[in-house]
């Protein structure tokens, strides 16, 4: 989000072209996720990692050197297996963690993603402001480069002899890969088509169908790229639930908050930062995350994880309300972010751990991997709504207005409101019936 602007005057395109930066990152992670995921569950785990940082690795290195946008483009596009990386370390987790500590462990390697945008939101706007935004790629090849090296050295060598060799799905990863990348294709660039175009609406349609025919297909063979039926469990459809949502509100507030902070301040919403300082106001979400995942650590136990998943939801809520009501000074986006920190960290940490208590190891990877999708569709949403509500309330000169970052914010308050509620209800309703029985 930070880096538009910059990547648009490089490559002498329009911001909205160079949104795609974002667009072809998230597709391909989209794509990426529920493959990588179901390959963790099989025998080589080490190589599937080590495959993977390579070609993000390759996709770095060829975003920094890029001298046109569509090369740099492939680049971001190979950047975006960075989301399959997730469920292939959980279930790498699953097997070499001891019993008594493995669902702490899922648990921070989960929220690790929320800490590692809170710490690379600052990075990429000191590394951009001071030098270009080149050199904020080429210390992603770097970071991705010791990683790597630590995988090489720490991870066990040898395939899993436990993991189960079944045969892949290769039309179940078509399908998906297909219907999701038409679906975030609709939703991220809706805004721009127009909601009732007839691109967006052949697209949207087009991916309904494809996803319909996914859905009845991973339903009737015996090893499906993801078990639609461990979704009968109330656990594991609970955690996908909530991904979605949260997901897009964590993204409503990430994305509008970035906008108010670099916005003019003739604007009289906009705090005017440089990209140098805007990153920053992101870097509460990773303090927050952090420090949830230690509360959750010691209150998983005693409490359980079912009812973190809705503690987390009103921290959502608390913070996108606060947003909602007060965003026009530096400290109150900070809080803002540091309260939706806390947030992702007891939610996030609680849905792979729900999860794995409800599905068998050798299934794992597919289902926190589908989860893992679950919340890359939600952000999409979210970054689409909130593209589509600042477009609508722009004024004359189609610059956006406090209005519409205001409305933003709004629709993520209610949204979350929403959600933690009816996540509440339902832990007390279970609670209750679990009682009586």
């Amino acid at each position: 989000m930070l880096l538009v602007p910059s990547i648009a005057a490089t490559y002498q395109i329009s911001v909205s072209a160079a949104q795609w930066m974002l667009t072809v990152n998230l597709l391909a992670g989209a794509v990426a996720t529920p493959v990588m995921g179901r390959l963790s569950d099989g025998p080589h785990k080490k190589k599937l990692l080590l495959y993977s940082l390579v070609i993000i690795l390759l996709g770095s290195i060829l975003a920094a050197l890029a001298p046109t946008f569509g090369i740099f483009l492939i680049g971001r596009a190979m950047q975006g297996l960075t989301y399959g990386i997730v469920p292939v370390t959980i279930a790498l987790a699953r097997r070499y963690s001891d019993p008594k500590t493995v669902h702490h462990a899922i648990s921070s390697l989960s929220v690790t993603v929320a800490t590692g945008i809170g710490i690379g939101y600052p990075l990429t706007g000191v590394i951009a402001g001071m030098f270009s935004f080149q050199w904020a790629f080429w210390f992603a090849a770097v970071f991705v480069f010791i990683v790597i090296f630590v995988v090489l050295r720490i991870v066990p060598d040898g395939p899993d002899e436990n993991a189960p060799r079944t045969k892949f799905d290769f039309a179940g990863a078509l399908l998906l890969a297909a219907g999701l990348g038409l679906l975030l294709l609709g939703i991220s660039e809706g805004s721009h088509w127009g909601w009732i175009s007839a691109r967006t609406v052949l697209v949207l349609g087009v991916a309904i169908i494809l996803l319909f025919i996914w859905v009845k297909t991973e339903l009737r063979i015996a090893h499906p790229l993801i078990n639609l039926r461990t979704l009968r469990q109330g656990e594991v459809l609970l955690a996908n639930f909530a991904a979605i949502g949260l997901g897009a509100a964590l993204y409503i507030g990430m994305s509008v908050a970035s906008l108010v902070a670099q916005a003019p301040a003739t604007t009289n919403f906009g705090l005017a930062l440089p990209i140098l300082w805007a990153g920053f106001v992101i870097m509460p979400l990773s303090v927050g995350s952090l420090v949830a995942n230690r509360l959750v650590h010691r209150l998983g136990h005693r409490v359980g994880y079912p009812a973190l998943l809705p503690i987390g939801a009103t921290l959502f809520a608390a913070a996108a309300t606060f947003l909602w009501l007060a965003h026009g000074a530096l400290w109150e986006l900070l809080l803002g972010m540091l309260v939706f920190g806390l947030g992702m960290g007891a939610s996030y940490a609680a849905m792979p751990a729900l999860i794995a208590r409800s599905v068998a190891a050798e299934q794992l990877g597919s289902s926190v991997s589908f989860n893992q999708v679950l919340r890359t569709v939600g952000s999409s949403f979210g970054t689409a709504v909130s593209a589509a509500i600042i477009a609508m309330h722009a004024d004359s000169s189609g610059a956006t207005t406090g209005q519409g970052v205001t409305l933003s914010f709004a629709v993520s308050a209610i949204g979350c409101i929403l959600l933690g509620l009816a996540l509440t209800v339902h832990f007390f309703y279970r609670k209750q019936k679990s009682n009586e029985s």
